[in-house]
């Protein structure tokens, strides 16, 4: 098998045109695992896993864990996610052997109508509708995480913030990737209070190593601290919310402090579907991750893919083929299914998916149409929405057997911009497809309206063993996809039996429907001209993906933090 799997180096490429946003990587890493006998943590940062792992110690939830990392992340690692966002989770009970789903997502305000990002008859760009008011969202995690505290949590609510409390009043270090997205992100300092948090008054971005402290959020988190989400949803922080989105000058809002108290997050069931004899459970509606990863291995599992290899042209080919298949199933199917009817079952049910996989032509490429899963609804044009890849991930098992496996986003890059006492507010709004209908009046199913949350590609996966037992807790940020590289770390793992951290480090495909990415480094000329030789259009780029996945086998935990960004695996 070819082991480029063990280092590596990304080389920075200009971002595409349709991503206006860079993706950054550190430089040259080594794998990064860890293993342990009784609990892990593995995030996106340093702070935040030994935040994790120091509530595990007291004998915390690992739903407990992932609050503490979520507000150690909104501060050390603000461009991805944090409270002024939404988040998708998947808790696992040991002990009533049930996963549940809390739905975080942010919702449309109710003031929008399906014309919101039309002008003049056209669709707003990303960047004109990104930046300020105009693309906030409700914020959710908050509520999501009050929710499944109350019934998955251990410790108290308040013991969870202190981490990230006494952090923000003391500082942390500028790690190099904030600094480089500082640097590199378009119009970062597109508002005062931004600027004056990130940059001094020479408009330079605080430099790598410098002690950033931020007393404002540690105040508005020792307030939810001490009052619950509602002070959140309510009261003097929703008001700067509100206030912040609707007077943004140059690009306000429609959120109101009543779409503040309204906010509900909700507890929704997992989809699952089966890949070998493993069971793989996802997020479903608003989320496209579970039918979507879900699709590409109900796929793949048709082909004698065990006897390939990482790296090689078939498989490669293969998984090209079903990404791309599944692809546009999600773009035309998925949405808010409290809004549209998403035939997520039927998306990945053995039968549909069987029928999908004969499209697939070992030989040659193929264009990828959506397929027919019995579905009477008329809100199927297909469309797609500029999904960044500026998000956060993070896998959690305690000492008493529980997991988590958790997706937070503010979507791109800094989110709107827009710093509220002390935290970033989302820009999710922009996940909803601009153009709300086609020339002939179809209805788009992800068309913006009131209350309504945006499709996500956001894919916090659980895979069960035929047994029922917990074997694998994975996921990533990367905009849409996610979807791909949750799917491969999965097929390669559990497919290939490759060690959990080496498939994360694996060289990432990306085949969303436009043309097919793959990571430098990882992939022979050879591989590259025998792809071209069956008609896919290659190019070559950073996919920074930050997979994040906890393996559980024979006892044991066994924890891979994606080499490519600064995340890291702690356990005991």
């Amino acid at each position: 098998m070819r082991h480029l799997l063990l280092a590596f180096a990304i080389i920075l490429t200009p971002a595409m045109a349709d991503e206006p946003q860079p993706e950054v990587n550190t430089g040259r890493s080594a794998i990064k695992s860890a293993s342990a006998n009784s609990y892990m943590a593995v995030t996106a940062n340093p702070h935040a896993s030994r935040s994790a792992k120091q509530i595990l110690a007291q004998g915390g939830s690992a739903v407990d864990a992932a609050i503490t990392a979520q507000m150690v992340l909104g501060l050390v690692e603000p461009q991805s996610s944090g409270i002024g966002g939404g988040a998708f989770m998947l808790s696992y009970d040991a002990n009533e052997k049930q996963l549940r789903y809390y739905d975080g997502r942010e919702t449309a305000p109710a003031a929008v109508d399906e014309n919101y990002f039309m002008h003049e008859g056209r669709p707003r760009s990303f960047i004109q509708a990104v930046i300020g008011g105009y693309s906030v969202g409700v914020p959710g995690v908050i509520r999501m995480l009050e929710m499944a505290h109350q019934r998955d949590g251990k410790l108290s609510w308040e013991t969870l913030f202190q981490p990230a409390i006494a952090l923000a009043e003391n500082g942390f270090e500028v790690s190099p990737r904030l600094h480089q997205l500082l640097r590199k992100m378009p119009k970062v300092a597109a508002r005062p209070a931004i600027a004056s948090y990130f940059f001094d008054s020479d408009g330079n971005p605080v430099p790598v190593g410098h002690r950033l402290k931020n007393p404002e959020y540690a105040r508005t988190l020792r307030a939810i601290a001490k009052g619950g989400a509602d002070t959140f949803y309510k009261g003097n922080i929703a008001e700067a919310i509100v206030n912040a989105v609707q007077n943004d000058t140059g690009n306000p809002g429609l959120l109101s402090l009543e779409d503040m108290a309204n906010y509900r997050a909700k507890q929704r069931q997992p989809l699952c579907s089966n890949f070998l004899d493993y069971q793989i459970c996802g997020a479903d509606a608003p989320s496209s991750g579970a039918t979507t990863v879900g699709g590409i291995l109900g796929m793949l599992q048709q082909f004698p893919f065990a006897k390939m290899e990482v790296g090689d042209d078939l498989l490669t080919h293969l998984f090209i083929e079903a990404s791309e298949l599944a692809f546009a199933d999600r773009n035309t199917y998925s949405a808010d299914a409290d809004f549209v009817s998403v035939p997520s079952k039927a998306l990945v049910s053995p039968a549909y998916l069987s029928k999908r996989a004969m499209l697939i032509d070992p030989d040659s490429a193929s264009t990828a149409k959506p397929g027919n899963p019995n579905t009477d609804t008329a809100e199927r044009l297909m469309a797609e929405s500029p999904e960044m890849p500026n998000t956060s991930h993070l896998v959690i098992v305690d000492r008493y057997g529980n997991g988590v496996s958790m997706t937070s986003s503010i979507e791109t890059g800094f989110g709107s911009r827009l710093l509220v006492k002390g935290f970033l507010l989302n820009n999710q709004l922009t996940d909803f497809s601009f153009t709300p209908r086609n020339a002939s009046g179809q209805l788009v199913a992800n068309r913006i309206q009131s209350g309504k949350r945006p499709r996500s590609s956001m894919s916090p996966t659980a895979v069960f063993n035929k047994d029922g037992s917990l074997r694998l807790l994975v996921g990533s940020p990367g905009g849409s996809r996610i979807i791909d590289y949750t799917a491969r770390t999965i097929l390669y793992h559990l497919g290939l039996n490759i060690p959990i951290a080496e498939a994360i480090a694996a060289g990432n495909i990306g085949a969303i429907g436009r043309r097919v990415e793959l990571e430098p480094g990882f992939f022979s000329r050879d591989t590259i001209d025998k792809l071209e030789a069956r008609g896919h259009r290659v190019i070559e780029r950073d996919l920074n993906s930050g997979i994040h996945a906890i393996a559980l086998k024979d006892n044991k935990l066994y924890g891979g933090a994606d080499p490519r960004r600064e995340g890291s695996a702690l356990g005991r």
